[in-house]
């Protein structure tokens, strides 16, 4: 490996300006099993979310580097995140800084590093259910602030009436210590519709360990003996080619008018988000049908989803 003064602050000139750094990397399909059973992660000790993506037909915004979706974590907080890749922290306004969940990290694997800049917001129970089973706009998943972000990271005002409901992906997320590793591991399994399964592993560190956090991550990966991807993608770009070329065999759907309810105040960092309150849902004679995902089957008693 090369050393001197050619790599010298090499590794901090890449994340200057972000928060922090995450690492991540692939693990190929057929070492999944044997990695999960390593650590023993199971459908009984995970964290579940069911993860829609919201982009045109023709991936209009993933190929801007935008990425708009929404989570329903099992037992948690719902939330919406708008997020940007690749930015120069340099012109993002600081004035989006003060939010509690915006953030700039810097991404990093073993084919290269790139900064992101993203800004999440709770939503309320129920209201993801809504719009994917198309009872609800798009844009009701989304605050007055992520829309404003939007629009000045874009330099435009995103028209939601022209994506659709991509998903949702099952998947299942676990935190892992191992002595050998000094720094928290988090694996996540992305599951499609069709069944296919992509697994990530990585790490988060401040900026400050970058260098020492990413040559020492892969040197773990490498001793336990995990092999490179070769076919290594990004999990949304794995997720959004699947999901639409489903949209093009699906029939059309109309998407509901759009409405201007009032928006929640704006989170401040450190302070308790406030309650989006959801628009009443009149009832209706028949429920919208709700895409289900294939999921790993749970011994024991059955746990009570969020609705």
């Amino acid at each position: 490996m090369e050393r001197g003064a050619a790599t010298r602050g090499k590794v901090a000139q890449a994340v200057a300006g972000a928060e922090r750094i995450e690492i991540k990397a692939t693990i190929p399909n057929h070492q999944i099993g044997p990695a999960l059973r390593r650590f023993g992660l199971t459908a009984k000790n995970d964290e579940e979310r069911f993860i829609y993506f919201f982009d045109t037909p023709e991936l209009d915004l993933l190929g801007a580097g935008i990425i708009a979706r929404a989570r329903r974590v099992v037992g948690d907080e719902h939330d919406s995140t708008v997020k940007f890749r690749p930015v120069d922290p340099a012109d993002v306004g600081h004035k989006w800084r003060k939010y509690r969940d915006f953030k700039i990290e810097a991404d990093a694997s073993e084919t290269g590093m790139v900064k992101s800049a993203s800004f999440s917001m709770p939503v309320a129970k129920g209201l993801i259910k809504r719009v994917a089973g198309g009872k609800r706009p798009i844009e009701r998943l989304f605050t007055a602030e992520q829309e404003a972000f939007l629009a000045d990271m874009a330099g435009r005002k995103l028209d939601f009436s022209k994506l659709a409901v991509l998903g949702p992906l099952l998947a299942q997320r676990w935190e892992i210590s191992d002595a050998a590793c000094p720094w928290p591991i988090t694996a996540e399994l992305w599951r499609r519709g069709d069944g296919k399964r992509l697994m990530e592993v990585s790490i988060k560190a401040p900026t400050v360990q970058a260098a020492a956090a990413l040559a020492g991550f892969m040197a773990y990966l490498a001793e336990l003996g995990a092999e490179r991807d070769l076919n290594q993608q990004t999990k949304t770009r794995w997720a959004l080619d699947y999901y639409v070329a489903k949209l093009a065999r699906a029939p059309a759907r109309k998407t509901p008018a759009a409405k201007a309810p009032p928006r929640p105040a704006p989170v401040a960092r450190g302070g308790k988000p406030p309650a989006r309150k959801a628009a009443a849902v009149k009832p209706t004679a028949r429920k919208a049908p709700v895409t289900k995902v294939a999921r790993v089957t749970k011994a024991g008693p059955a746990r009570r989803r969020a609705r």
